[in-house]
């Protein structure tokens, strides 16, 4: 039965090729005379803003740039290292606790927005992200070009979780029809990364900004979801070759970090189980069962499932070239990755049902 996991898995992988070729890009080089705010939210982060504020202090391209940064109840002398590196060059805020009712980031980042002054782009970045010199006005310009009222630009990730974080890009280049994404209205057809995200003011306010997801855990598909709800566009791009993202640095921060929000990227956990039964079908089993069959001497249905297992690493390859990630030996392994990724699905249920969820010091 190997056999009926081809079709779909050469139409998946098709699909692939033809996203990456697609793939928005940001280009070098770029500059703008719009007013930017790019916006940090920091909270516990004085191991390692160093290098993002380094790079923000070194963008070129935009005259007209301010760079508001927000303590978020740190206790680790963020605001101190802030003062540090940066001097007067930011402008640091001291973030209230979040009301009932809200999320720490989705308000921290809704403080900055009020704060971000006459700006005509919102530029939101994580601690973990370092810029290229010229990023902010290359995802500036790309915004303008694709019409978006929100562009996602992806930075190239870095760090622990080699066989599980290029997972991410590899599913929406795999299972997302991209360009179809931007013209949908559909809020359901959605996808963004909050490492960096580049706003147009006004369409972020039309959307109703953080407070429209002020209680979800993956805020930034719910801003992209309340941005096409408002009428305005979204839009994904391929940032490797301008800004590194160290997500998460060891496992035990991988782990946790997926668990917290992975619950809140399938609408039940019967559809999780769905998701997850429907990846192990198509890209664990071809394998599994060539090994078995090999064994059992059937040499034809062996060949077959490993053609299966080869399309499914073609897949892996083309999304690795194209966002930057490392291709091999880590898509030879595409079968392990899709189960830990299984596994951590399954951990951020059983945590979230026990009502044992936290980040950074605060129930999720």
């Amino acid at each position: 039965m190997i056999w009926l996991t081809l079709l779909p898995l050469a139409a998946l992988t098709g699909h692939t090729i033809v996203n990456a070729a697609l793939l928005r890009r940001l280009a070098a080089g770029e500059t703008t005379t719009e007013r930017v705010a790019v916006l940090l939210p920091l909270r516990d982060e004085a191991g390692r803003v160093t290098p993002c504020l380094a790079a923000l202090l070194g963008q070129a391209g935009v005259p007209h740039l301010d760079i508001v940064v927000l303590d978020d109840g740190s206790t680790d002398g963020t605001a101190d290292v802030v003062r540090a590196v940066a001097g007067d060059r930011v402008r640091l805020l001291t973030g209230a606790p979040p009301p009932d009712g809200w999320l720490g980031k989705p308000h921290a980042c809704a403080q900055l927005a009020a704060a971000a002054g006459d700006a005509d782009v919102l530029v939101f970045v994580d601690a973990d992200v370092v810029l290229a010199p010229d990023a902010i006005a290359g995802g500036v310009a790309l915004l303008r070009i694709s019409g978006a009222g929100l562009l996602s630009p992806y930075p190239r990730i870095i760090g622990a979780g080699r066989l599980v974080q290029p997972l991410l890009q590899w599913s929406w280049l795999t299972f997302l029809p991209l360009r179809a994404m931007e013209r949908s209205p559909r809020p359901s057809l959605a996808a963004a990364g909050g490492q960096w995200l580049v706003a147009d003011r006004a369409g972020y306010e039309r959307a109703g900004g953080h407070a429209a997801v002020r209680g979800d855990v993956l805020e930034d598909i719910g801003l992209a979801r309340a941005v096409k709800r408002s009428g305005g566009r979204i839009a994904l791009a391929d940032a490797s070759a301008f800004a590194d993202c160290l997500m998460y640095p060891t496992w035990r921060d991988l782990r946790d970090g997926y668990s917290k929000s992975l619950w809140a990227s399938f609408g039940s956990p019967a559809g999780a189980a769905t998701v997850v039964l429907l990846l192990v079908i198509l890209y664990v089993a071809p394998p599994v069962a060539a090994l078995a069959l090999l064994g059992a001497g059937a040499v034809v249905p062996a060949l077959c499932g490993f053609f299966a297992y080869g399309i499914g690493v073609l897949g892996r390859l083309v999304s690795a070239r194209a966002t930057g990630a490392r291709g091999w030996p880590d898509a030879l392994a595409h079968p392990v990755s899709v189960l830990i990724f299984g596994w951590l699905v399954v951990r951020s249920f059983a945590l979230r049902r026990r009502g044992l969820l936290t980040w950074r010091g605060r129930p999720v």
